[in-house]
């Protein structure tokens, strides 16, 4: 009797056999030139190639391992002045590639509805203007890579976004793969930050790799908290995943306790105040109020140089080493965070009066702002070695863009607000109705932390900045909705 062929090796039966034995083979090859060569960047070429059939076969994927790659990347200064954040970055402009050879072959298949949605047109004004004042800026090669930085934010945390996050399951695995990296690197700081008896003199020294300072740490946190709620909502309480995300949820919270960010408490409380106002339509009555309360603000300030009055003692206004002190400080306007942000502040108010209209161009505050400052606002730290920028994303869009810029970021910000809440008392699925309140709760928390910074810019909180507004939009999309019923 003949004797029967040997079976295949499961290896050889798979599909993907070939891309198996082709990665082996580069990462002894790339293994053997970095060290015969001594270029040790050379064992990364495995990674990259197995990246790269990822962003063929299958870029969902590939966009779940760059949300991972947020929490736990590291920022890196590159020769000529540049700098990137390792590994998320190079995973954006990957995306970026992906998202746009995809959509020059699926064109047709697109939703419209999505790209010609109000919030979305906002969005694409302000870009528009944004790449207007990049022709008249006064620094051309800043202001260009600031555009190409906000370009592929845009296409990667808004568009792909909107394309990729379209149903529940989806959003559950942005909240999983952004929320363990996330966990682990709360962990990580609060372990070291006990070491430390969680002094407030020591907060910045055990933030690294992972963030520049607590205010970052603090802020991430609480930008992400609404999504752990969500999952606290959607999931059966008391099983395994509901647990999981309610020990998430009070490491959070301590974690934000011990980053003793100022900001980050009241952006928190802020968002259980829109909660209320979503579910009672009481959104256009705030904004209303707002409205004439800045304006009321501003001309109290202004009115014959009452902002005069402001100017810190330059003895007194000082770091403090106690979280006590800091908070008695800032009511007696003596701390130096905040007075060095009022500093640079009155030079925006004069920047903008030079060029209300089109501004100083993308990118450039810290290039020009120096000559505008006024010397009875200066602090021990108005030298600014580190070069950050104006600490509030409104002012500094007003500065950069010019006025007309503000007023299309304003309306993008407002009708997100707006829709989020017609959305959500449309919405019939109760899933989707959460995820749409989430995602109002994060971007509005994101959005009260640009008065104080300017983290729009990064990675950790652009991306989901940006990314809440595409959930909004989805969720205000008609086939989410049905016809309006009692809340």
């Amino acid at each position: 009797m003949k004797a029967s062929a040997h079976p295949r090796s499961p290896l050889a039966a798979h599909p993907h056999h070939w891309f198996v034995w082709a990665t082996g083979a580069a990462s002894l090859a790339s293994a053997a030139a970095a060290a015969l060569l001594e270029v040790w960047w050379l064992l990364a070429a495995p990674a990259v190639l197995l990246l790269a059939w990822l962003a063929i076969t299958d870029f969902r994927r590939l966009y779940y391992l760059m949300l991972a790659a947020i929490p736990i990347s590291t920022e890196i200064d590159l020769p000529g002045g540049l700098g990137t954040d390792l590994p998320s970055e190079p995973l954006m402009w990957m995306l970026t590639l992906v998202a746009v050879v995809w959509l020059a072959r699926h064109w047709r298949t697109v939703d419209r509805r999505f790209l010609l949605h109000p919030i979305t047109l906002a969005l694409l004004a302000h870009l528009a203007w944004m790449t207007l004042t990049c022709l008249t800026t006064t620094y051309p090669v800043v202001s260009l890579k600031y555009w190409l930085a906000k370009g592929w934010y845009v296409i990667v945390f808004f568009f792909l976004a909107g394309h990729i996050f379209q149903k529940e399951h989806d959003v559950r695995q942005l909240m999983w793969w952004f929320f363990v990296p996330l966990a682990l690197t709360v962990v990580v700081i609060l372990t070291r930050h006990a070491g430390k008896r969680f002094s407030f003199e020591e907060v910045n020294y055990v933030m690294g790799p992972f963030y520049r300072n607590h205010v970052a740490y603090a802020c991430i946190q609480a930008v992400f908290l609404p999504f752990v709620w969500l999952g606290l909502q959607r999931y059966r309480r008391y099983s395994r995943p509901w647990w999981i995300l309610a020990m998430g949820l009070l490491l959070l919270l301590v974690g934000i306790n011990f980053a003793y960010t100022r900001a980050a408490y009241v952006a928190l409380v802020a968002a259980v105040g829109l909660y209320a106002l979503v579910r009672l339509r009481l959104v256009q009555v705030a904004l209303f109020t707002a409205a004439i309360s800045l304006t009321v603000l501003i001309a109290l300030v202004t009115y014959r140089d009452n902002w005069l009055l402001f100017a810190p003692n330059y003895e007194r206004t000082v770091t403090h080493k106690r979280f006590d002190n800091l908070l008695e400080a800032t009511t007696r306007l003596e701390d130096i965070s905040v007075m060095e942000r009022v500093y640079r502040w009155v030079a925006a108010a004069y920047m903008i009066q030079e060029r209300p209209l089109l501004g100083f161009g993308p990118g450039t505050f810290y290039f020009n702002y120096q000559s505008y400052t006024v010397n009875r606002f200066r602090t021990y730290v108005s030298h600014n070695p580190e070069r950050s920028g104006i600490h509030n994303y409104y002012l500094m869009v007003a500065v950069e863009q010019g006025l007309p810029g503000l007023a299309f970021f304003l309306l993008f910000f407002v009708l997100v607000l707006l829709w989020g809440q017609h959305a959500y008392h449309r919405l019939r699925d109760a899933g989707q109705r959460y995820i749409v309140m989430a995602a109002l709760l994060s971007f509005t928390v994101a959005g009260l932390l640009m008065l104080m910074n300017d983290f729009v810019e990064t990675d950790k909180i652009g991306s989901l900045f940006f990314i809440c507004a595409a959930l909004v939009v989805n969720g205000a999309l008609p086939t989410h909705q049905t016809p309006k019923t009692s809340a």
